[in-house]
């Protein structure tokens, strides 16, 4: 059910000063003023502007690539290798919300940012939160301590941003050797 999620934030407990003040203000008797920071008109507005923010087909293609190299069981298409991280530590990979998601928030990572477009740099700015809760990490993985955010940087180090960027790399090996 975390798939219906489209992040997953880690928050850090709270300092020692921090926690204090929040046992004050949820044990003190006083009234509770809660203000409008943002009107639902408002927030009907961004969404709609985020709907809307473009995205190349390079960069919706970079984006399934990360998502589909989390699938153990399928073959890579355009010469682009699997991590090995992946193949020795993840028991399933993420489904097609994954690719839907990590292309929303990099638009809206664009919008935040002050961009016109989505870039394969928001894409990999969001990937973290996007994947980290919808891949499945097996047993190896737990006994070797190796997280889902490492995984997911495994990923972003080789999965290339052109997919031709891959073939050229192999083509330029085997020539040079």
């Amino acid at each position: 059910q975390l798939d219906r999620f489209m992040f997953q934030i880690l928050i850090k407990y709270p300092t020692a000063d921090e926690e204090l003040e929040i046992v004050r203000r949820s044990a003190s008797k006083g009234e509770v003023n809660i203000e409008t920071v943002l009107p639902a008109a408002e927030i009907a507005r961004v969404q709609h502007l985020v709907q809307h923010v473009p995205v190349a087909d390079h960069v919706i293609k970079y984006a399934l690539r990360l998502v589909r190299a989390t699938r153990v069981g399928e073959a890579m298409e355009g010469g682009i290798e699997r991590p090995q991280m992946v193949r020795d530590y993840l028991q399933w990979g993420a489904g097609p919300r994954a690719s839907e998601y990590l292309v929303l928030a990099a638009k809206a990572r664009a919008v935040l940012s002050g961009g016109y477009h989505a870039t394969p740099d928001h894409i990999r700015a969001v990937a973290k939160p996007v994947l980290r809760h919808r891949i499945l990490t097996n047993f190896n993985a737990e006994a070797d301590q190796v997280s889902a955010d490492a995984i997911v940087d495994a990923l972003l180090d080789a999965i290339p941003v052109d997919a031709g960027s891959a073939t050229e790399r192999k083509r330029a090996e085997t020539v040079m050797r």
